[in-house]
Order: structure tokens, then sequence, then C-alpha cells
């Protein structure tokens, strides 16, 4: 969460980027503590940060994998 957090806070109007493409509200977003299953590839493709780094309890089997 600290990545998104970082990309969210380091330009204007991200934090609402991520909320449409979600088709949320921004105000779901701030509150989120990690980013819901079900937002986490919609999220990788805003960001561009990876779903291993996003969710690592749902995609680190991703990362062991390409070792």
């Amino acid at each position: 969460m600290e990545k998104l957090t970082a990309w969210i806070n380091g330009g204007r109007g991200r934090l609402t980027e991520v909320a449409k493409a979600c088709r949320i509200t921004h105000s779901a977003v701030s509150q989120w503590d990690r980013v819901p299953s079900d937002h986490v590839r919609t999220v990788e493709k805003v960001t561009g940060i990876s779903r291993v780094e996003l969710r690592p309890d749902l995609y680190g089997e991703l990362e062991e994998a390409s070792r």
C-alpha cells in the first residue's frame, strides 16, 4: 500500500483517477487499508504498480514462480 500511497500523493488528481477507473468514489479509495481484490488489476493498469506489490498476500505466488 505504501507504493500506491506514494503514487497517489505524487501528482494532483491521481486519487480521482484511480477512483474513476474503479468506478467508485475517491472517498472509498482514500479509506482503503489495502486494495480490494476486485480492484487490484484496475489499479495495476492505472498506476503501473504490479499486483504482486499491491497484494502480495494474493499474488505472492506469481513472484515466487518467476524466480
